[in-house]
């Protein structure tokens, strides 16, 4: 599993005039395989998770993954960390669903052949083999979820990243969604409100105002986000 080191990380953002601090002095050491980010909206968790590959530096402090810096080394970074949006229609880019499985794999130097042969393996293990030359942006939000989950998973990333990836489906998708994640062989990092989707997992993580206020196991983490959320 990737080490991945946050060393005293603090970041802001500007708004118009006003520059709010959304994350100050997080320090962790994370290598287990899976590892769960909650915390009340505004807490800081999907910056946290954004950290980890790169989409946003810390304005002060260190991120590496696996030995690698994310301000100086992001392509690297980015090759070991996929990343799953909250809202698929984000990272959808291709017309179909086909294209879009196979986008991230174009900039791999595969042949045309190993990248033909992840893609339709992806579409069997993804259930979209009946969609494959459907309009991306016209599936169903738990087919998107699905898509994006594919098209993230086929270029054999070290570490996921998902970002509240059940907030947008119904209780069916959110369901498949989480039987995917559960089985996963990639270390994962899952930021979610769904305390359920967690049972089982390594390490719980819990952000409030910002700080990183609590770091256990799932049922403990659990209770301390409960206890500061009534």
């Amino acid at each position: 599993m990737p080490l991945i080191d946050v060393v005293a990380v603090s970041h802001s953002y500007l708004s118009g005039s006003l520059r709010r601090q959304v994350l100050t002095d997080v320090s962790v050491e994370l290598s287990e395989h899976r590892i769960g980010v909650i915390g009340a909206n505004g807490s800081g968790k999907s910056t946290f998770a954004r950290l980890l590959n790169g989409l946003v530096l810390p304005d002060s402090g260190q991120v590496r993954v696996a030995g690698h810096d994310t301000r100086r080394d992001g392509r690297a970074v980015r090759r070991l960390v996929g990343f799953c949006f909250t809202d698929p229609d984000a990272q959808i880019v291709m017309p179909t669903v086909r294209e879009d499985i196979g986008f991230g794999l174009g900039r791999r130097g595969l042949a045309p052949a190993d990248i033909a042969a992840r893609v339709e393996r992806a579409l069997t293990d993804f259930g979209l083999a009946d969609q494959a030359d459907h309009p991306a942006h016209l599936l169903s939000g738990g087919q998107k979820q699905l898509l994006a989950l594919a098209a993230v998973l086929v270029t054999e990333p070290a570490l996921l990243i998902m970002d509240e990836p059940t907030t947008l489906l119904d209780l069916r998708n959110a369901a498949a969604v989480g039987r995917i994640v559960a089985e996963l062989p990639q270390q994962l990092i899952l930021v979610t409100h769904h305390l359920e989707l967690l049972e089982g997992f390594d390490r719980v993580l819990v952000f409030d105002e910002g700080r990183l206020v609590c770091d256990d196991v799932p049922a403990a983490a659990g209770a301390h986000y409960q206890e500061r959320v009534r």
